[in-house]
């Protein structure tokens, strides 16, 4: 008799622990797109205001490496720009000088003109001679000459000018875009984060040597996570690209926290059976890689594992 009971309690535990099974199509783990941030310049970090598990946005300053050597030499760049410009030749004080004597000789020339008509109607008159009539002519013949060297030397010098700095200015541009290049190195001291996510794992601290490509820290985006799931070559004809499924993850009581997911991926290539995947058909040796987003609630951490039903 008690055999009997011993049995029947069996039998009951048993199906009590099928009926809390859960079944799916596939499982897999957790994962998400993960990016290693690297510095961008040689030099001291001064400060990496970061721990593992902070929440930062795209486009936050988080730390700065020590670049004053590069700001000294955009510095003296700088001042060679602005000794270059004292060579400089301004041709607004000559040209005003000499514009203001043709000026001057065009308004003489012009009370010439006046003066030999008015002697030319008195010499008509027998009022004047011819003489006063030729040193008139005589007068405008030299103003005119007088303007138009005054006209030449207003081209000259603008012309002289102009290629002197000319001359100046293309020692100038090659020397701004040399501070420009400086300045692209010193922006690339501060440490900018690149995407909005959490800080998985910090590799670097204040006050140690950065170089070009050292790695500084590892973010991921984890308000939507990737479920990588296997399924064998049968399963593959009833999973289609933006198909909803049905996500599980284990809450480690028994319990499973239901998610929706999106399937964004089917992998083109099958691949043998990863040992830490167990796929619904055992006797499948190869399996086809399919991802699923998921939004997590916190809850989904990366590695779990979890479970879909398609």
């Amino acid at each position: 008799m008690r055999h009997k009971k011993y049995i029947l309690l069996t039998a009951i535990l048993f199906t009590a622990c099928n009926t809390h099974k859960l079944q799916t199509d596939a499982s897999g783990v957790f994962e998400s797109d993960e990016v290693i941030v690297s510095a961008e310049q040689n030099g001291k970090i001064l400060n990496l205001g970061i721990q593992e598990g902070d929440s930062l946005a795209m486009g936050q300053v988080i730390g700065q490496i020590d670049v004053k050597g590069l700001v000294l030499q955009k510095e003296q760049v700088q001042a060679t720009i602005t000794a270059l410009a004292q060579k400089t030749t301004n041709p607004v004080p000559q040209s005003e000088f000499v514009q203001r004597q043709l000026d001057v000789t065009k308004s003489q020339l012009a009370q010439q003109y006046r003066e030999r008509t008015r002697t030319q109607n008195l010499l008509k008159a027998d009022a004047a001679t011819q003489k006063q009539l030729d040193d008139i002519n005589a007068q405008i013949d030299q103003l005119e000459k007088q303007a138009g060297v005054y006209e030449q030397q207003l081209r000259l010098d603008q012309s002289n000018i102009a290629t002197q700095n000319r001359t100046v200015y293309a020692e100038k541009n090659p020397l701004e875009k040399s501070a420009a290049q400086y300045q692209d190195q010193i922006d690339k001291g501060q440490i900018v984060n690149p995407l909005s996510g959490t800080v998985l794992t910090k590799y670097a601290m204040a006050g140690e040597m950065a170089t070009t490509g050292k790695a500084l820290y590892k973010i991921a985006n984890l308000d939507t996570i990737t479920l990588r799931a296997y399924i064998t070559g049968a399963q593959l004809t009833g999973v289609r690209l933006g198909q909803t499924v049905q996500v599980y993850a284990d809450k480690g009581t028994g319990e499973y926290q239901t998610y929706s997911g999106l399937v964004s991926w089917i992998s083109d290539k099958a691949e043998f059976t990863p040992k830490t995947i167990q796929t619904r058909d055992e006797r499948a040796n190869l399996v086809y890689a399919v991802k699923i987003r998921v939004k997590n609630d916190g809850l989904l951490k990366l590695g779990m594992y979890g479970e879909v039903k398609f």
